[in-house]
C-alpha cells in the first residue's frame, strides 16, 4: 500500500513553498514523525514528517521545486520492507539521528545531526564542543553547543558510543540540516580502542579536580565569557557539577578583602595600544541584537514622548496585600503586573501602537502578546506572554517569574520570543532616571520603566514627597500619531495612580 506525503497547511495568507532539503533518499526505511524533508515559504521554516512507517519509495519534488498547499512530495510504501533495500546494520534508534552501516564487522555509525533550531531559524554556529574525537559517550550526554541569532542550543550524544569524527569544528557555521559529528555505536571494542590522550577542544574540559565530571555547557558558556576557571566556582549540580546559576552567584558574590599592603603600581612599559587591547568575536546573540536594533532606528519613523507617575496608590496596594497575594498564588506581587495591565487596558484605547505596517497595510491585533525585556548575561531577550490582555495579576506575575528564570538559564525557545505585539522594558532594576527605548520592530510601540525616586511635587497647593517614576514611550510616528502616544501614556499613568480604575474598566 502506497501513502502519499503532501504539503502541510503552511500558514495564513502563505500559498506556497520551496523544498530545501530531503532527509531522505527513495529506498530509505523511515519511522512514524521521522522528519523527511524541509520546506521554506517566505515566513517560516516548515519541516515534513513521515505520515506512515515504511519505505520512502518515490520523491515526487526535489530540492529546489517550488510546491502549494497540498501538493504531492512523496510516496511511501507501507509496511515492514515492503521495497527496503539489503539489509543493513541499523542503529538501534530509529526515531533519533540518522544511521549507516558502519564500514566493518560489528556495530554502526551514529550521524549526530543539528537539532530544530526553531521557526525561520536556518543556521547556527558551533560555539564548543565538550568532547574530542577518540573519547567514549553516553547516550544525551551533552556533546557541543550551537549558537543562533536568538538562543544556544545544545546537542546530546543520540547513541552510547565513541566519538570518531568531528565534521563541524568550534566556529563553523551550520545550516538546519548539517551533520555535526558520527559516532561510533559499536560498543566497549571501538571505546577500549579510542584514544585515551586525545587533545580536548579549547574551553571543553572539566576542571582537574580528580572527578570525571562534566559542567552543564551553559556554565562553561558563562566561564568563559567571563574569565573564570571552574576551580573559583562551587558546583552545586550531581556530583559537584557546576551549573549556571552556581556561575552566576559567583559572579555576583563579594569580592574577597584585597591585602592590607597594597600591591606595588606597575611601572609604565612602553607599548602599542593595540597590545593593551583585547578583541574577541561577538557572539550571534550579539551581532543580532546590533543589526535588529539600527534596523529599527534605520526603518521606522521612531519618536519618543515623556510622563511620570506617582507610584504612592500602588506601592500602597502592593504593600497592603504582597502577602495575602504570595499566600494564596505561590507568586510574589511586583510592579509589573501593574504595568502590563495598564499597558494593556490602554492599548484598547488607542490600538495603532498595538499595530504593525507591512508593506502598505497597518495590521491592527485585537489581542495583546506582552514582549518583557529582560537583561541576561549574554544579552538583551524578549520573551512574550501570550495574550496578557486576558490574564490576571497572578498569571502575569507567574508567566514573568517563569519567563525570567528561562531567560536568565538560556533556556528559551524561539517560540517564547516570537510574536509579541508590544514591549515593556524596566531599565528601572539598573538604577536608570530616564531612557528612551528603542522599538523592538516590527513593533509600534514600547515603554520604558524607570527608577522610582522620592521627588518634592505641588499637590492641592502644598510641597509633598511622593515616589515618583519617569516614563518613556517610544513609538512608530508613520502609523501612530502624536495626539495617540500622548493619550496612551496618559491614560497608563492614570491607571497606576488610581489602580481601581483597572478594575472598573475606566
Amino acid at each position: 500500500m502506497s501513502i502519499e506525503v503532501r504539503v502541510p497547511t503552511l500558514g495564513e495568507s502563505v500559498t506556497e513553498a520551496t523544498v530545501a532539503t530531503w532527509f531522505k533518499k527513495p529506498g530509505d526505511s523511515v519511522a512514524v514523525d521521522e522528519m523527511l524533508c524541509e520546506l521554506e515559504t517566505d515566513k517560516v521554516t516548515v519541516e515534513v514528517p513521515s505520515p506512515s512507517a515504511g519505505t520512502l519509495s518515490e520523491i515526487v519534488a526535489n530540492e529546489g521545486d517550488t510546491v502549494g498547499v497540498d501538493a504531492l512530495l512523496a510516496n511511501i510504501s507501507e509496511g515492514a520492507g515492503a521495497a527496503a533495500p539489503a539489509p543493513k546494520a541499523e542503529a538501534e534508534k530509529p526515531n533519533e539521528a540518522p544511521t549507516e552501516a558502519a564500514n566493518g564487522a560489528s556495530g554502526g555509525s551514529v550521524h549526530v545531526m543539528v537539532p530544530t533550531l526553531g521557526e525561520s531559524v536556518t543556521e547556527a554556529t558551533v560555539s564548543t564542543w565538550f568532547k574530542a574525537v577518540g573519547d567514549t559517550v553516553a547516550q544525551d550526554e551533552m556533546l557541543c553547543e550551537l549558537e543562533t541569532d536568538k538562543v544556544s542550543v545544545e546537542v546530546p550524544a543520540p547513541a552510547a558510543g565513541t566519538l570518531t569524527e568531528i565534521l563541524a569544528p568550534e566556529g563553523t557555521t551550520v545550516d538546519a540540516s548539517a551533520k555535526l559529528a558520527v559516532l561510533s555505536s559499536s560498543g566497549g571494542a571501538a571505546a577500549q580502542a579510542a584514544p585515551a590522550a586525545a587533545p580536548a577542544p579549547a574551553g571543553a574540559t572539566t576542571p582537574s579536580t580528580g572527578k570525571d565530571i562534566e559542567n552543564a555547557p551553559s556554565a562553561n558558556k558563562l566561564m568563559a565569557e567571563n574569565n573564570m576557571s571552574a576551580d573559583q566556582v562551587t558546583g552545586t549540580g550531581r556530583d559537584g557539577r557546576v551549573m549556571k546559576e552556581d556561575v552566576l552567584k559567583a559572579l555576583t558574590a563579594p569580592k574577597a578583602e584585597a591585602p592590607s599592603a597594597p600591591a606595588a603600581p606597575r611601572a609604565p612599559v612602553p607599548a602599542d595600544d593595540a597590545a593593551r587591547e583585547e578583541r574577541v568575536k561577538m557572539t550571534r546573540l550579539r551581532q543580532t541584537i546590533a543589526k535588529r536594533l539600527k534596523d529599527s532606528q534605520n526603518t521606522a519613523a521612531m519618536l519618543t514622548t515623556y510622563n511620570e507617575v506617582d507610584m504612592t496608590e500602588v506601592m500602597a496596594l502592593r504593600s497592603e496585600y504582597k502577602d495575602l497575594f504570595e499566600k494564596k498564588h505561590g507568586v510574589r506581587l511586583g510592579f509589573m503586573s501593574f504595568f502590563t495591565k495598564a499597558c494593556c487596558h490602554a492599548l484598547k484605547e488607542v490600538p495603532e501602537v498595538n499595530a504593525e505596517i507591512d508593506g502598505t497595510d497597518i495590521v491592527y491585533k485585537n489581542f495583546v502578546h506582552m514582549g518583557i525585556a529582560a537583561g541576561t548575561p549574554t544579552g538583551l531577550v524578549v520573551p512574550v506572554i501570550r495574550d496578557a490582555d486576558s490574564m490576571s495579576f497572578a498569571a502575569i506575575e507567574k508567566a514573568i517569574a517563569e519567563k525570567g528564570k528561562r531567560a536568565r538559564d538560556g533556556k528559551l525557545s524561539m517560540a517564547e520570543m516570537q510574536g509579541g505585539t508590544f514591549t515593556i522594558s524596566n531599565g528601572g532594576v539598573y538604577g536608570s532616571l530616564m531612557s528612551s527605548p528603542i522599538l523592538n520592530p516590527p513593533q509600534s510601540g514600547i515603554l520604558g520603566m524607570h527608577k522610582i525616586q522620592d521627588r518634592p511635587m505641588v499637590i492641592n497647593g502644598e510641597i509633598k514627597i511622593r515616589p515618583m517614576m519617569y516614563l518613556a514611550l517610544s513609538y512608530d510616528h508613520r502609523i501612530v500619531d502624536g495626539k495617540g502616544a500622548v493619550t496612551f501614556l496618559v491614560r497608563v499613568k492614570e491607571a497606576l495612580e488610581d489602580p481601581r480604575r483597572l478594575l472598573m474598566d475606566l
